[in-house]
């Protein structure tokens, strides 16, 4: 089993479990749950963001970070607040800058799994459109092929339902929402997600014989974007000191329950079926 960060908010009475996922001398690899910023959001202040929660605990001299002997950390790259999945965190500068230049050369490799509506005919998607922020909607992104900025993402289908797939998305870029605004242009938008256009998942939708109980009310099986970062690749920094290592290392975050469950029901009530005529 995994070591298990707790960090809370007082403010907000929030309490998150996040999973460490990998650990060495340079890097913290971390299970970030949905609903929780990265860093801070200056539409949003007041919203509690891991970085604040974890230099808090730093700053505290919390157990976990007394244990290892930690005065730094910094988040390496960005993850929607409403995805989950793979983060990573630089234990030093160095290897902050190190990091940096991988993904500003688009080196590591990102494997999103991701739950959308709709249907194709194709086994793989690719979508090669600009994107900006949209300038009447604070947070939102679309494509502009004159003012935007290059953004590419390589879709995969890896099942597929009456009315949904479940995709493998490799972004090559690493633009805010870049897979939300790239799925809303396919006309794929993800499920859960109602900024670009996504209902939530209703079992009561996929199960013909549904009945809710007296006095309850149907709760979606899935009411966030299902976005998860599933994979990461990258190359550590300081392997080169060790002529052994093979330099690379492959984190990788399991399924939250959420989407868990929206694929086993679409699996159990929306199965394709084979026409074998």
């Amino acid at each position: 089993m995994s070591e298990i960060l707790k960090l809370s908010s007082p403010a907000t009475a929030e309490f998150w479990k996040i999973p460490i996922l990998f650990e060495d001398r340079h890097l913290l690899a971390l299970d970030k749950p949905s609903g929780l910023l990265v860093s801070p959001d200056r539409r949003e202040p007041e919203r509690p963001n891991l970085m604040q929660l974890l230099h808090r605990d730093l700053e505290r001299g919390a157990d976990w970070a007394k244990e290892r002997g930690l005065n730094y950390l910094m988040h390496t790259h960005r993850i929607d607040p409403s995805a989950s999945g793979v983060l990573v965190l630089a234990k030093d500068k160095p290897t902050l800058v190190a990091l940096a230049s991988q993904f500003g050369s688009e080196q590591p490799v990102r494997i999103y799994a991701a739950l959308v509506r709709g249907a194709s005919e194709q086994s793989s998607l690719d979508c090669d459109a600009k994107i900006s922020p949209h300038p009447l909607r604070p947070g939102y992104m679309r494509v502009d092929a004159r003012n935007g900025k290059r953004s590419r993402t390589e879709f995969t289908v890896r099942e597929a339902f009456d009315g949904f797939l479940l995709l493998e998305c490799r972004p090559l870029t690493g633009r805010p929402h870049q897979i939300r605004a790239h799925l809303k242009h396919l006309r794929l938008p993800l499920v859960g997600d109602g900024l670009y256009g996504g209902p939530p998942l209703w079992l009561s939708t996929l199960k013909t014989e549904y009945r809710l109980k007296p006095g309850r009310s149907e709760q979606p099986l899935i009411a966030r974007p299902a976005l998860h970062a599933e994979q990461l690749i990258l190359r550590r920094p300081g392997a080169e000191e060790n002529s052994n290592d093979s330099g690379s290392v492959r984190l990788e975050a399991p399924w939250p329950n959420d989407l868990t469950v929206a694929v086993k029901y679409l699996r159990r009530y929306a199965a394709r079926k084979v026409n074998t005529k």
